[in-house]
């Protein structure tokens, strides 16, 4: 047995789409040829992860215009003046504002999955957006006609469906992106809001049966966009304990760009329960320096006094590039990263005897 390494999801998109990305949004290219591009980058993220001895792959994200907005791509029933996240630098991202009902999502996460079993053979998992992040579409005055009841039913019906049809597709696994756990403890420190976040991705979680629920994963970060992060003050032990309590059989905790990742594992280690597996962040996606395997494995072997070892595995703290038109780390960077993580895993596994 050797301990299980994964990426979270997003890699930075090669120059070459990201100048089509460009070109495209300015209408100065077509729909068809975007599409060539992007095919062409994830096969080549698919091939590369490969050639670094990864044997669980990703995507990349490489057709998705974010990690958050796949599902909205092509929705008419948005504005553009939704709730704004801001992150530490100063900059800020903007949701969309759901104008009408019904809420449906015009995007399925399968639609990348089978675009990328298409071009390897190896297991591959997807990231899907969980729907409490989906849930801050609606806005604070309701919508005539359509309560906020009514839009997280059919939220909820829509996340079903799209996990679903990841599993049914062939994933290896499925990763709800849950960046919004720890942003919602600024946003209301009381917790209120993260206990409604848990409540509705465990209204859709409790749908799935126990051998579907060991193929789900939660993961957790604060955040990573051009460099900064939107939460990383937040205290983890006003979050851990809460993400817990998710009906899921796999966690992706970010760590590695804890200040003090020794007291985080404690935390996780009171809450672990016999069923899960932890994946604790190795790498820092918005780091500049390329971490050494031997970082790595010690890493893992810090984590190793805190978590049993056929409970634990390595992932890299977050996605590297979340959104589309983030450039600030280079594509070279995040695999030398990613190699770096599947190296020092292996270091780890074998000096704990696997």
């Amino acid at each position: 047995m050797s301990i299980p390494t994964e990426s979270i999801g997003s890699i930075p998109r090669p120059r070459a789409l990201q100048e089509a990305l460009s070109e495209h949004a300015a209408g100065r290219l077509s729909e068809a040829e975007l599409t060539r591009l992007q095919e062409q980058a994830t096969a080549d993220t698919l091939s590369r992860l490969e050639t670094l001895g990864c044997n669980v792959l990703v995507d990349g994200e490489q057709a998705k215009p974010s990690f958050l907005t796949y599902p909205l791509a092509g929705l008419t029933t948005l504005a553009p003046d939704g709730a704004v996240i801001p992150f530490a630098d100063g900059h800020t991202r903007q949701l969309p504002r759901l104008t009408s009902g019904p809420f449906r999502y015009k995007v399925r996460a399968e639609t990348y999955l089978r675009d990328a079993l298409r071009h390897t053979d190896r297991p591959v998992k997807q990231a899907v957006i969980a729907p409490s992040a989906l849930s801050l579409l609606y806005p604070a005055a309701p919508i005539a006609g359509y309560p906020r009841e009514t839009f997280l039913s059919d939220l909820a019906d829509e996340a079903e469906a799209d996990i679903r049809g990841c599993l049914e597709a062939g994933a290896h696994s499925v990763q709800l992106d849950f960046t919004e756990g720890r942003l919602s403890l600024k946003l209301d420190p009381s917790g209120g809001l993260l206990d409604d976040f848990i409540a509705l991705n465990n209204e859709v979680l409790g749908r799935f049966g126990e051998e579907d629920r060991a193929r789900i994963g939660v993961h957790t970060c604060p955040g990573g966009d051009h460099d900064s992060t939107h939460s990383l003050d937040v205290d983890y032990a006003d979050l851990l304990p809460r993400l817990f309590r998710l009906k899921a059989g796999n966690f992706y905790v970010q760590l590695a760009s804890e200040s003090d990742p020794e007291r985080v594992l404690k935390i996780i280690a009171d809450r672990l329960r016999p069923e899960i597996r932890v994946f604790v962040g190795v790498t820092d996606p918005i780091g500049t320096t390329v971490e050494t395997p031997e970082e790595v494995r010690d890493r893992v072997l810090l984590a190793a006094r805190y978590i049993p070892v056929d409970q634990l595995g390595t992932c890299d703290d977050c996605g590297f590039s979340p959104f589309a038109d983030d450039t600030s780390t280079s594509r070279d960077l995040a695999f030398a990263k990613i190699e770096a993580r599947v190296r020092g895993t292996a270091m780890a596994s074998q000096a704990l005897g696997f």
